[in-house]
């Protein structure tokens, strides 16, 4: 970092540390990343929403937060463009509908397909990751159970052949951060033991596993409950299933979609009260209408209705993914589900930037950083939004 670089100082509003809270705090952004210190003659904004409203939500006496900028590792399109189809133009649009609503950090999720179409899909993907826009690829089937098959087309799913597996790993080149697994299925568990050898993220969903076969998998090296709940047994009091071996193993990192429609509240409650607030990561799952509106869309090769924000297959009904924006969940997770800030930020910004191996770089406000970051006023709404210096959404300029 040169020392004649030119500081801007962020004061005044509530700032969320790995160490808590400050109120009154401040972040000083040099370049595209965050500063110890700054220098002299440095700008200083005031982010402290004065004269804006004290408003009523869980921000006692009022005022702006700073929150970092949250990290999605499971989202599949937005503003009416999908990461599973498409040019690089339409994923790049996506991408900025996500950065909007405070998703500075994105993996780009697939859905399932013919082999050699997600393998072409990987190389633009991964092309796309070498560029900085998205933090890497995420495949979401074949390789899951037809009996929990959710918005994928059955006849192309197939069991996880360690070789088929290896096959889209080489395509990302690179690229690869998860792969969503049945792990119960004909090699399963020899293809966790691969994916975890080459340092990709196994992730045990649209499963029909039990409660032994899903600890066999997390001892395989799995780390990662897709969207917990979803998509995979219910909690039984003689079967318990997958979801009592995820929530109670240290290991895993539980997914949660908090957008009221997935979810009971009083499931997402247990998750956090189970698993704690550093083994969960909120994710959107989110589909081309994210940020777009209700209407007609394709996921993979499915069509799919989108209704009062309800995006769910045209035939048969099934939940087709979500239109959740990260700034929504944020909202909903502090002001509905009553869960501390703190653990909000832990869940969706420090958790999967972990994950991911990004830690070093994003998903905390800390000094050397890249400056990536929301301003959300006292009701938790979305005000601005910082990625690598640059606003995205300015806090000082009318947003409607």
């Amino acid at each position: 970092m040169s020392g004649s670089a030119h500081s801007t100082v962020l004061s005044g509003a509530k700032v969320v540390l790995p160490t808590g809270i400050v109120a009154g705090g401040r972040v000083i952004v040099e370049g595209d990343r965050i500063a110890g210190s700054a220098h002299e003659g440095a700008t200083v904004l005031d982010v402290s929403g004065s004269g804006a409203g004290s408003g009523s939500g869980a921000g006692a006496g009022g005022g702006y937060w700073i929150v970092p900028g949250f990290v999605d590792m499971h989202n599949h399109g937005g503003g009416g463009a999908s990461f599973t189809s498409g040019t690089a133009e339409e994923v790049l649009k996506g991408v900025r509908t996500h950065r909007e609503h405070g998703t500075t950090t994105l993996v780009a999720s697939t859905v399932t397909g013919e082999l050699d179409e997600l393998a072409r899909r990987a190389g633009l993907l991964a092309e796309l990751t070498q560029q900085g826009e998205i933090a890497g690829i995420h495949f979401e089937g074949p390789f899951i159970n037809p009996c929990r098959k959710g918005a994928h087309k059955e006849d192309l799913l197939r069991d996880p052949d360690p070789a088929e597996v290896r096959k889209l790993v080489d395509a990302a080149h690179g690229s690869t951060r998860m792969v969503t697994l049945a792990t119960e299925l004909p090699g399963g568990l020899d293809s966790v033991r691969l994916l975890a050898e080459h340092g990709v993220i196994a992730a045990i969903g649209h499963t029909d596993s039990t409660y032994d076969q899903t600890r066999q998998a997390i001892d395989a090296g799995a780390t990662v409950a897709t969207h917990l709940y979803n998509a995979m047994p219910g909690l039984e009091h003689r079967a318990p299933g997958p979801i009592a071996a995820l929530l109670e193993d240290e290991r895993v990192t539980v997914e949660l979609i908090n957008d009221g429609t997935h979810l009971h509240p009083a499931m997402l409650e247990l998750a956090f009260h189970h698993a704690g607030a550093h083994r969960v990561a909120l994710i959107t799952d989110a589909m081309d209408a994210a940020g777009f509106g209700d209407g007609i869309y394709h996921l993979g090769p499915l069509e799919v209705e989108v209704k009062q924000g309800v995006a769910r297959l045209a035939e048969g009904g099934s939940i087709a993914g979500s239109t959740l924006t990260l700034d929504t969940a944020f909202k909903r997770s502090v002001t509905v589900d009553r869960l501390p800030v703190e653990s909000v930020v832990q869940a969706i910004s420090a958790n999967p930037a972990k994950l991911l191996g990004l830690y070093g770089e994003v998903g905390s406000l800390e000094p050397g950083k890249y400056a990536d970051l929301v301003v959300l006023d006292a009701d938790f709404e979305l005000k601005g939004v910082m990625r690598r210096g640059e606003w995205i959404v300015s806090p000082f300029e009318a947003r409607r």
